[in-house]
């Protein structure tokens, strides 16, 4: 039993997703009666761009791929891509529950009839507006890109680092020109995505430090 565990136990963090899930069901349909505002002069001067779409809905692809791929075929980045996104999840699930927020940035009108605000459309129409503090579509990515970029696999295939970093950076930006977030939120999840990874990658941040200071002491003899 013990070695099964030993195989086959991170597994386990998969049961995450069903609970956030549940948490995130929860917060989405019991909206309280007074709602803070999370928005800035910048969000007005940033334009709707529908084509947006594309990259917003590919972090859906771009995030189970990620773990998908890590949970076959590296367990280590597996459990720190899981710990990442756990820590950012349930201190998203906490905030909404103490600081509940939304944004009033969504068009009522479009500019263009296309494919692209359709599925905008059906975008708001599932999604509301509130609870976007901060932003859990920024702070996966970098979760992602960041454990992409150190995996002993595939931090040295360019290709794929290059695509992750596009993927990424466009979601980013997807999430500012759709109006889904504010400025507001996308640096909160930048901002608690440096805080995950200390927690999460501290061992090898010592080991980096001890590193230099030993390669800084051999130089001064």
């Amino acid at each position: 039993m013990k070695t099964v565990y030993k195989k086959y136990g991170h597994w386990l963090l998969l049961l995450y997703f069903p609970i956030y899930l549940a948490a995130f069901a929860f917060i989405e349909h019991h909206i309280p009666g007074r709602i803070h505002i999370v928005e800035s002069s910048l969000d007005v001067k940033i334009p709707f761009i529908e084509y947006f779409i594309v990259p917003y809905l590919l972090w859906f692809v771009y995030i189970a791929v990620g773990v998908i791929y890590f949970l076959f075929k590296e367990e280590e980045s597996y459990r720190r891509f899981m710990y990442l996104i756990m820590i950012g999840m349930t201190t998203f699930i906490l905030v909404s529950i103490v600081f509940p927020n939304g944004l009033m940035l969504r068009p009522t009108q479009f500019a263009h009839d296309n494919i692209f605000v359709d599925l905008t459309k059906v975008l708001y129409s599932i999604d509301t507006a509130t609870n976007v503090f901060p932003s859990i579509h920024v702070f996966n990515s970098l979760a992602l890109h960041c454990v992409v970029s150190k995996s002993p696999r595939l931090r040295e295939n360019k290709p794929v680092r290059c695509i992750s970093f596009l993927l990424c950076a466009s979601i980013i930006l997807s999430t500012m020109f759709l109006k889904q977030h504010s400025v507001f939120d996308v640096i909160s999840g930048m901002g608690l995505f440096c805080m995950a990874y200390v927690a999460v990658y501290r061992d090898l941040l010592e080991k980096s430090y001890v590193h230099t200071a030993y390669v800084y002491d051999e130089n001064q003899k």
